[in-house]
Parts: C-alpha cells; sequence; structure tokens
C-alpha cells in the first residue's frame, strides 16, 4: 500500500530535542541557499545546486544527530555515500561544527588559486582531508556501497579487520534509479545478507528536468524491484499530520485514492492551493471530503510529506539498523527544493535554481527563522550562532557522543615495507626456449606473490568470471573463492587437483560477468588504506577491452578517491587474441587510460617486464605512498622470453629501453625500431629482415609506455619554457636518442596515436604503425598482415622512412613494394 511501512503504534519515542534540530536545520538550509546564491551573483554561471539539499536536510540531519558515526580510535566509524547534489548542505554542517570557515562557503566552486575553496561535488582528490566518496556521476555511488559492504564482510572473514557493527549508508534520488549501475547488483547485497547496507533514497519525484514518473508511481515502482531483490523496504511517505486521516481510513478510500495519484499529479499539488489538493485528492468521494471538512486549505497545503518528519525518518532509521539478515532500502517521499516557495519549491526548474530575489529570501528568511536583518538580506549573509549557543553545543556533543565528524577522509598513509620479491627473480631469467604468453607469465608470478608470508594475504585477486579464460584456475584451489556462506555443495571437478573451491575465507573475488561490480570491489580494496586503515592489494585482471571502455566512469571515481592497485588487462592487443572478433580486440585502452591523470600505463612485452613493473608498483604505492594505479597490458600470444638485458630495470619503468642493436653493413643506413607488447616479436622479425636481405642496420627499443615518455616530455618542455634563463633540460626519448639522428618507426598492437604521442621528440623523425580501426575474426598472421603491422610492413616502413631520408632509392622501394606483396591501391583499414 501507498502508506508507511512503519504505523504510529511502532514508532520509537525520538530521543533528540526537536525545537533544537528544528533551529539548526533551518540554519543550515539557510546557509547552504547562501552559498550557492551568494557565489552566483559574484561569478555570474559558476552554478551550484540549493533544490536537492533543500528536499533531503531531514534525511541527513536525522542521520548525523543520532546515527552516523565517526571515526574513532578503535573503530572506522561509518562510511556514508551522501548524494552528490546535496554538497552545499553537507558544508553548511561543516561551517557550524567549525571544520569549514566563512572564507571556504564564499569560496564554493572556486578552488584555482584559492586555498580555501571548496569543490563543487564530493571530491577526494580535490578535499582529501573532507569527502571519502565521489557521488555526483550518478548511478556510481549504488553500486560502489553495496561492494563496500560486501567488502567489509570479506576483511572480516579473512581476519584481517573487525568490521561488525560498521553500516554503509548510500543517500540517492529517486531519478537516479534509472541508471543501470543503480539497480543492477541489488541481489548480490541480498544474497550475502548484507544488513550492514542502508540505501536511502530520496523520492522527491524529480530528475533534473521534470517528474521521475509523470505518468506512474516511481516509489511503488523501486519497492517492487527491491523487495522482488530480497531487500527490506521501508517506505517513509507521509508525515504525521496525515496519521489522523489514515486513522479515519477505515474502509481504504484514502488509501486507494493515494494510490490511484501518478508522480506527476503529486508534482502538482506542491505549487497549487490547498483547494487544489482538496478538490483533487479528496473531492472524488463524500466521505474523503468529509474527512477534512475542518482543514483549512492552508493546513492541507501545509501537510508534510514523511521524508520532511524527523520522528517518520527517525523509526524507519532505526528499523533499518535493527533489521537483520538483509539490506535494508529506505524510500522517503520529500518535495524537492523544500522551503524555496515560488523561487522552486517543486518546480520542473528547481534543478537549475542557482539564484534568489529580495522577495523570495525573505519568504525563505522567514519560513525557517533566520535572524537576518532586511539591510542584510541582499547580501545573503551566512549565520552561525556563538560557539557556546545551544544550536553549535548541540551539534558538537552529538558528533562526540557518535565517535567524530563526517565526512572526515583520514589521511593517514599507512606504508607497509615491501619485502625482497625473490619469487620474482626466475622471471627475469628467460623462459628457456619455452613459449608463454605474458598473461600466463603473469599468473604464475602471481601464484608466487600470493604465498608470500609478509604481503600475500593482504593481495585482494579480482576476476569478472574469467579466471579458466586467463589460465588462473590454479588459484581456486591455492587461494579459495571468497563465498559469505562457505562451500553449500560439493563441486562437479571436486575430484581434480584444481577444483572449484569456494570458502568463507577465500581469498579470491571472483564476482561473475560484472565489470562494473568488480571494479567497485577494487576500489573498495584500494581505497581500505583510508576507510580501513588497512593496506589492501588490489589485483583486478580482465579482458581489456572491458576495463576503461566499458567502466571507465568508475576507473575516473577510483581516481578521485586515490584508490591503489593494479589493473591488469588480459588477451590485449587488437592482433593478438585471434579470432575474437571486434567487439573483444582492444586497441586502444591504452590511448582511454592515457587520459587518467594518476593511472601508470604500460604494455609490457616480456616476463621480466612485468616483473620489474609489479615490484616497482608494489613500492610506490605501498612504501612510498603514491596515490595512483597501475595498468599493465597482458597478451595470449606464446612465444620465448628473452632474459632480462643488464641495466635495464629504470628503462623498464621509464618506458623505454635498448634492447639490441645490429650494424649495418659497409655503406648502408641505419634505422630505429620502436616496438610494444607482443608485436615485439615482429619487429625483431624485421629487425632480421633488414639485415638479412638490404643489409639495414637497425637498433631496436622495447617501448613499455608511451603513457609515461609523454608525461615527461611535457613536463621538460613546461619546464623550459617556464625557464628560459635556465639550461634545457631534455627528455627521456631524446636522452635514449643520444646522438642518434636515424628515423624512428614505431609499431604496437594499439592506434597509431599512442605512438604519435612522443613524435615531437623524436630527433629523426616517426612513422607510427598501428592498429586503428575495428578488429575482426582471423588469424594473427591474417590480422597483422590486414593492419600493416607485421614483420614485412614493418621492414617495408623502415625502408620507406630510409627513402624520405634520402638514404635508400626509390628504385629499391618499389622492388620492396612488390617483394613484400603490397597492394599500393588497397583501402586504409580502418576505414573497412
Amino acid at each position: 500500500p501507498y502508506v508507511n511501512t512503519i504505523p504510529v503504534s511502532k514508532q520509537p519515542q525520538y530521543p533528540g530535542d526537536r525545537e533544537l534540530e528544528r533551529r539548526i536545520k533551518s540554519l543550515l538550509r539557510w546557509n547552504a541557499m547562501a552559498m550557492v546564491v551568494h557565489a552566483n551573483r559574484n561569478f555570474a554561471g559558476i552554478g551550484g545546486h540549493i533544490s536537492t539539499y533543500a528536499s533531503n536536510a531531514t534525511l541527513l540531519e536525522v542521520g548525523f544527530n543520532h546515527f552516523f558515526r565517526g571515526h574513532g580510535k578503535d573503530f572506522s566509524g561509518d562510511q556514508v555515500y551522501f548524494q552528490g547534489h546535496a554538497s552545499p548542505g553537507i558544508y553548511a554542517r561543516a561551517f557550524l561544527e567549525g571544520r569549514l570557515t566563512e572564507e571556504h562557503l564564499q569560496n564554493f566552486r572556486r578552488e584555482i588559486g584559492k586555498e580555501k575553496g571548496l569543490s563543487s561535488y564530493p571530491h577526494p582528490w580535490l578535499m582529501p582531508e573532507f569527502w571519502e566518496f565521489p557521488t555526483v556521476s550518478m548511478g556510481l555511488s549504488p553500486i560502489m556501497a553495496i561492494y563496500q559492504a560486501r567488502f567489509n564482510r570479506y576483511l572480516e572473514n579473512r581476519g584481517i579487520k573487525h568490521t561488525s557493527g560498521q553500516y554503509v549508508w548510500a543517500f540517492l534520488g529517486d531519478g537516479e534509479t534509472d541508471e543501470p549501475e543503480t539497480l543492477g547488483a541489488l541481489t548480490l547485497a541480498s544474497r550475502e545478507k548484507l544488513d550492514n547496507l542502508i540505501f536511502v533514497i530520496n523520492c522527491n519525484l524529480q530528475r533534473l528536468d521534470g517528474p521521475v514518473r509523470g505518468n506512474g508511481n516511481i516509489i511503488q515502482e523501486l519497492e517492487a524491484v527491491f523487495r522482488g531483490a530480497g531487500w527490506n523496504v521501508i517506505k517513509v511517505l507521509w508525515g504525521d499530520d496525515w496519521d489522523p486521516l489514515f486513522e479515519k481510513d477505515t474502509e481504504g478510500k484514502l488509501q486507494k485514492r493515494l494510490e490511484e495519484l501518478v508522480d506527476g499529479e503529486y508534482q502538482k499539488f506542491i505549487v497549487e492551493g490547498g483547494d487544489y489538493v482538496r478538490k483533487k485528492v479528496f473531492g472524488t468521494d463524500p466521505d474523503l471530503l468529509k474527512m477534512v471538512e475542518d482543514y483549512t486549505d492552508i493546513k492541507l497545503k501545509k501537510m508534510r510529506r514523511g521524508g520532511h518528519d524527523p520522528e517518520k525518518v527517525y523509526a524507519a532509521y532505526k528499523t533499518a539498523v535493527e533489521n537483520s539478515g538483509s539490506p535494508t532500502v529506505i524510500l522517503a517521499k520529500t518535495i524537492k527544493g523544500y522551503g524555496l516557495g515560488e523561487a522552486g519549491e517543486g518546480r520542473n526548474v528547481s534543478h537549475q535554481q542557482k539564484k534568489l530575489n529580495e522577495d523570495e529570501l525573505r519568504e525563505f528568511r522567514a519560513r525557517f527563522g533566520i535572524p537576518i536583518s532586511d539591510d542584510q538580506l541582499n547580501s545573503t549573509p551566512l549565520f552561525k550562532p556563538d560557539d557556546e549557543s545551544p544550536e553549535i553545543k548541540y551539534i558538537i556533543e552529538k558528533r562526540q557522543k557518535l565517535g567524530g565528524f563526517i565526512p572526515k577522509r583520514d589521511r593517514g598513509q599507512i606504508k607497509i615495507n615491501i619485502p625482497t620479491l625473490k619469487e620474482l627473480d626466475e622471471f627475469r631469467k628467460g623462459t628457456a626456449g619455452n613459449e608463454v604468453s605474458t598473461t600466463m607469465a603473469f599468473v604464475r608470478m602471481f601464484a608466487k606473490l600470493l604465498r608470500n608470508k609478509e604481503i600475500g594475504k593482504y593481495i585482494v585477486p579480482i576476476i569478472p568470471d574469467e579466471a579458466r579464460t586467463f589460465g588462473m584456475e590454479a588459484l581456486f584451489r591455492q587461494c579459495g573463492i571468497y563465498a559469505s556462506q562457505g562451500q553449500l555443495y560439493d563441486p562437479v571437478d571436486s575430484e581434480t587437483l584444481l577444483y572449484y573451491k569456494e570458502a568463507k575465507d577465500g581469498q579470491i573475488l571472483e564476482e561473475g560477468l560484472t565489470e562494473a561490480g568488480a571494479m567497485s570491489s577494487f576500489i573498495a580494496a584500494g581505497t581500505s588504506y583510508s576507510t580501513h586503515g588497512v593496506n589492501m592489494l588490489p589485483f583486478f585482471i580482465y579482458y581489456s577491452m572491458f576495463g576503461f571502455q566499458r567502466v571507465g566512469d568508475l576507473i575516473w571515481a577510483a581516481n578521485d578517491m586515490r584508490c591503489k592497485g593494479f589493473l591488469l588487462g588480459a588477451t590485449a592487443g587488437r592482433t593478438t587474441l585471434s579470432g575474437e572478433g571486434l567487439q573483444h580486440q582492444d586497441g586502444h585502452s591504452q590511448i582511454l587510460a592515457s587520459t587518467y591523470p594518476n593511472v601508470r600505463s604500460y604494455d609490457p612485452a616480456f616476463a621480466y617486464d612485468i616483473s620489474i613493473l609489479i615490484e616497482h608498483g608494489l613500492r610506490s604505492m605501498y612504501e612510498k605512498g603514491d596515490e595512483v594505479i597501475y595498468y599493465l597490458t597482458l597478451h595470449n600470444e606464446n612465444y620465448s622470453h628473452p632474459p632480462m638485458p643488464e641495466g635495464v630495470e629504470e628503462g623498464i619503468i621509464k618506458g623505454i629501453y635498448k634492447f639490441n642493436s645490429v650494424k649495418p653493413d659497409r655503406n648502408k643506413p641505419s634505422v630505429n625500431l620502436f616496438g610494444s607488447g607482443s608485436i615485439f616479436m615482429e619487429a625483431l622479425k624485421a629487425q632480421e629482415i633488414l639485415k638479412s636481405q638490404y643489409g639495414v642496420g637497425t637498433v631496436l627499443y622495447n617501448v613499455t609506455s608511451y603513457n609515461q615518455l609523454r608525461q615527461n616530455a611535457i613536463s621538460v618542455e613546461r619546464q623550459n619554457r617556464l625557464n628560459p634563463d635556465k639550461e634545457n633540460d631534455t627528455t627521456i626519448i631524446e636522452d635514449v636518442l643520444a646522438n642518434n639522428k636515424d628515423p624512428v618507426v614505431a609499431v604496437s598492437d594499439y592506434m597509431r596515436i599512442i605512438s604519435d604521442q612522443v613524435a615531437a621528440w623524436v630527433p629523426g623523425g616517426l612513422i607510427s604503425l598501428g592498429t586503428d580501426g575495428f578488429g575482426r575474426s582471423d588469424t594473427r598472421e591474417a590480422l597483422r598482415k590486414f593492419f600493416e603491422i607485421d614483420a614485412e610492413a614493418i621492414a617495408f616502413t623502415a625502408l620507406y622512412s630510409l627513402y624520405k631520408n634520402q638514404k635508400f632509392k626509390l628504385s629499391e622501394i618499389k622492388k620492396a613494394i612488390k617483394k613484400f606483396g603490397i597492394n599500393s591501391g588497397s583501402k586504409n583499414p580502418w576505414l573497412l
């Protein structure tokens, strides 16, 4: 029924001072509004939102005063995902708490050059001591909250951290539930019995542009979804003004009428007068009209919705935290822009409201009793009572009782010593002629790292149901797959050596077919140093095509949260995954990775490259404390891996090192080759062709990261530009190619733009070869010929680069075209 889940008879006694809390909430409403209005008066178009916080102030304040527990000495506190558009209200509360100054609030959305500016929304990267979770990219907060709650249980069940009694709260809007990520993981929460998880959905019935379900009822729809997914559902729809009417409704006529009305109509009730409400709600039946015959139009107009009634909200929260065995969702009905009156209460423009005129400010001031004089009104000043006032003392006392302030991010870097990883030594010796893929090499070294007595316990393997694809099934028995209830069945392969083992203390998070869920687990693990004071070491391995392309927004959120860990894009490259075709063949994840400021991305060719990068990454993130993510692409093509050349460790990390060189025949030219990933082997073959068939010499470089090289280059270029009176620094590329003016041919299994990034700093000029265009199904040989990155194409391009430098004859180039079977009239592969 479209009524409150908790009847009046079961409402607990409210533990707070209602009048004092009302005054505090009124001050918060004013200050949240004032900071946005002030900012937009001074800087037109700077933006901000008033109406979201106006609608959920009561929902938040009941939590702040009675439920949200802060970070104590022996307790990590609750994890609260605040609705992103409500950030002005959170800032307003921190102002009254003394955590933010008036200067902070006056510089809302002005961070450049402002030491005390405030970010637009919750951004831990920008306010690292304040915000914990970035939540304004809608839909990400709910799924991250679900996997955070599950990760808390994971820590508990593995004996790493005591998390009992710790709640995860997620505040979201009803319009936000349109996002697939919002509702996509609900059954995980019920399946895992996550009674430490509470969703509070602010059902103001409005999206950004208008009603959520103008012709329907979003609250009833959401109840069906959540109840069907196994959640405990609590509806908070009607304030105490409605209680007498429901008591009179012995025949259920009022209940029936309220269920008939659609959201578009409920929105209109807000902007119309009480006479309209009387006619539309009660005027359809004489018995309903009789119920409100002694109600004035003003009283009908002011009857509160449940989300604005602290006692109703408190009852819901108390029931939620006492619920056992399932997650809880609270569907709280509110009004968007509550208190804004004509300026935007319940109107379609509410979300975009940034300014109020003098009359609107006067109405707002009067409605909430703000002690601001008429002559001050136009300047929309902030108001904070004296520190000894009852309001401030009440706020501080309540937060102290609950363990401290929220939101608050613990920036204490819990650094750990990474031991000497002797288990990686063997991978630096080569494979002695045995052919393996870089994916296989990684899996073998990963299995060894998991056995490390000092750090193995803290590694979190995360896989979206592709473990067998990547050859990781041996880890099932070694580490076990995390299952909160243990293994309740005898697996079909229990008689085999590598059987499917689930365990309550299992280490592997095998998430099923959900990269978004797996990434949410990665975020929970990679930020545990902040949320739990424990360094967990997540390794998320997945089909490279389904990382940055599919869950790029979550990876961006991870960056914002200063997350740490390793992303492993397996089966990477446009041509190494033969047969799979367009949807699976990745030729651009390295490009996408380059757009994330604190992702260090690499395309290693050999096992020793990977071993160096993993050890360096561990030391960088967990010893040094760098708040970055390492992205390594792994390939599934088998070939023999050489031993690591002497002294290349630094080059592997910086992004390039000299692999070998072949001297030219007498009077013959030389060329430079840049190879990456599995295509490095084609560059090796091209080197042989150039020498044996043309006498051309080569210097072959292994480029592990064009992105790292570009970051170095633009940093050096900027430094030189800003310091013209000083001797110029040189880039890594320039240092490596010092005194080498020969042209460069760069080839990778990625789009040409990946190597084009460094073209400006290559002295002899650079020609890029890559895999622009769609992938398709075929053999590796056919694919590489098609994309013009096979050994013959590389060799021919090297000859062409020499011709362009007047070191090779045109007649010889024409012969090479014929010899290599090149169709000069063929179409560009990226257009096919």
